[in-house]
C-alpha cells in the first residue's frame, strides 16, 4: 500500500464555529492515526474507553440475504454450500459466523456494489422474521409551508464544517464495529455533538448500547416543543468496513462519514439558529451497519416494540461524491413512495438541484431497518446505484476523492433541513 502523508491535517473539531481547531502531526495514513491525543488537549473532552475492547465473540448469527442476490453472487461465500435453513420467495436465511461478516460484506460490495447488503441477526427467530412482507407504513400528509424558516437556515450552513466531521472521522484508522478506533470514533462523535448542542435544554445526546459489540450508536435528541411523543428520525451509520476488519486500514471518508458530517452541519443549525420544532427529532448514529445493518435494526425494532409514533426517517448513507449528471437520487426500493415524493417536492422547492432516481436492492443501508419495521423510509443517495464512489471499502476512500471539499454533501446537509423543518413542524 501507498502511504499518503498528512502533514498539518486539519483534525476537525472546529467546535462552536470556530471555538477551537486542532492540528495533526504528519503521519504515516497506513499507520492509522490514534485522534485521542488531540482531541482531549483541544478541552474536547474525549477519553479512551477505561477497558481495551474485546473481540466479539465467534459465534453463530442467522443472515438473510435477497435470493436475487444469491444468483449473482454465484459460488461467493460458498453459498451452494450452506444450508438455507428458512426461505420465503424473496428471502432465504443461513447460519454464519461473526467472524464472517467482514468477508461477506466485501463480497457483496465487490458483486453487487452494496454496502450491507443483508440482515445479521443473533437469532433464528428474528432473522425467520424477514421472510414476511414488511407491514406498510402509516400514511401521513406531506405540506411545505415554512418557507421563511427553511431559507433561514439554509442560509446559515457552511461546507467548512461538513470538510472539519469528515477530516475528523476519516482520520481514526478504521472505525470498524469491534475496533478500539471504532468505539472511539463513537464517543468522539456523542462529544462533538454534545458540545454543538451546549445551553439548549431542551437537547440531550445519548449512547445506545448494543448487547453483542462494543461500539455504541449515538443519538442526539431534540424534544419536540408541543407533539413531543411524534418522532423524526435522521440517520447515517458511523462504522467504516474494509476488508481485514479490526486491522484494517477504513478511513471511510465517503461511506460514512459523509453522511454523519449531514446530519451534524444540521444539528449545528439547529442549535445556532434558535429552531425548536413542535415533534421530537432523533438524530441517529448507527454503529455496526457495514455487517448486516446491526445497529439500526436493534434501534427500529425496539422503536416498534415500544409503539413509537415515528413519522418518517430518512437515511444518509454517501453524500460527497458527484458521480453522476444529477445532484440527488432517490432510492425507491424499499422506501416510502409518498415521503420519496414529498422529497423531491422540497427538492424543488428550495433548491436547484437535478434529481434523479435509482435502485439499490436488499438490505442497502440503514433505511431498510425503518421500512421492515413499518415505518415510512427514505434514502437520498449521492449517485445512481452503480455509479457511487469506486473507492468505498479500501484505503482510498478518503475526501481527496471529492477534491478535498464536501460540495456535494452540502447538498444532502441541505435537504435535511428542510426535512426536518417541513415534517417536524
Amino acid at each position: 500500500m501507498k502511504s499518503t502523508k498528512l502533514a498539518g491535517l486539519l483534525a476537525g473539531v472546529l467546535l462552536a464555529r470556530g471555538a477551537y481547531a486542532v492540528t495533526a502531526p504528519e503521519v504515516e495514513f497506513d499507520q492509522g492515526v490514534d485522534l485521542r491525543p488531540f482531541f482531549e488537549a483541544a478541552g474536547a473532552q474525549v477519553v479512551p474507553s477505561p477497558l481495551r475492547v474485546s473481540p466479539e465473540p465467534d459465534a453463530p448469527v442467522w443472515i438473510s440475504v435477497a435470493n436475487e442476490d444469491l444468483a449473482v453472487l454465484g459460488g461467493e461465500f460458498s453459498f451452494p454450500k450452506r444450508k438455507v435453513i428458512a426461505q420465503s420467495p424473496l428471502v432465504s436465511v443461513f447460519q454464519v459466523n461473526t467472524s464472517e461478516l467482514d468477508v461477506l460484506s466485501e463480497i457483496m460490495h465487490h458483486k453487487l456494489n452494496k454496502c450491507g447488503g443483508f440482515f445479521t441477526h443473533s437469532t433464528l427467530e428474528s432473522a425467520k422474521k424477514d421472510l414476511s412482507p414488511a407491514p406498510a407504513a402509516a400514511a401521513r400528509a406531506y405540506t411545505i409551508d415554512q418557507r421563511d424558516r427553511v431559507l433561514a437556515m439554509l442560509k446559515l450552513m457552511d461546507e467548512q464544517g461538513l470538510t472539519d466531521t469528515i477530516t475528523s472521522l476519516s482520520l481514526y484508522k478504521n472505525r470498524y464495529y469491534t475496533s478500539q478506533t471504532g468505539v472511539d470514533a463513537s464517543k468522539w462523535l456523542a462529544a462533538y455533538w454534545g458540545k454543538l448542542a451546549a445551553g439548549r435544554d431542551d437537547i440531550s445526546v445519548a449512547a445506545y448500547r448494543h448487547g453483542n459489540w462494543a461500539q455504541e450508536s449515538v443519538i442526539l435528541t431534540v424534544r419536540g416543543s408541543s407533539e413531543p411523543q411524534k418522532i423524526v428520525v435522521l440517520g447515517g451509520h458511523l462504522d467504516s468496513i474494509s476488508r481485514g476488519g479490526n486491522n484494517a486500514v477504513a478511513p471511510g471518508a465517503d461511506d460514512n462519514a459523509s453522511g454523519i458530517a449531514a446530519l451534524t452541519e444540521a444539528i449545528r443549525v439547529i442549535a445556532a439558529s434558535g429552531y425548536r420544532p413542535s415533534m421530537t427529532l432523533k438524530f441517529m448514529g448507527y454503529a455496526a451497519e457495514e455487517v448486516g445493518l446491526r445497529g439500526s435494526q436493534e434501534i427500529a425494532a425496539a422503536f416498534k416494540r415500544e409503539g413509537a409514533q415515528v413519522e418518517g426517517a430518512i437515511q444518509f448513507d454517501m453524500t460527497n461524491f458527484n458521480g453522476s449528471a444529477e445532484d440527488i437520487f432517490l432510492i425507491t426500493d424499499n422506501t416510502n413512495a409518498a415521503q420519496n415524493a414529498f422529497l423531491g417536492n422540497l427538492v424543488s422547492s428550495y433548491t436547484d438541484y437535478r434529481l434523479g432516481s435509482t435502485r439499490c436492492g436488499y438490505a442497502c443501508s440503514d433505511h431498510a431497518s425503518w421500512t421492515k419495521n413499518g415505518f415510512a423510509a427514505s434514502f437520498p443517495f449521492e449517485s445512481k446505484f452503480g455509479e457511487e464512489n469506486p473507492y468505498i471499502h479500501s484505503a482510498k476512500d478518503t475526501i481527496s476523492q471529492s477534491g478535498g471539499r464536501s460540495q456535494h454533501a452540502l447538498k444532502f446537509a441541505k435537504l435535511a433541513v428542510a426535512y426536518l423543518v417541513e415534517t417536524a413542524k
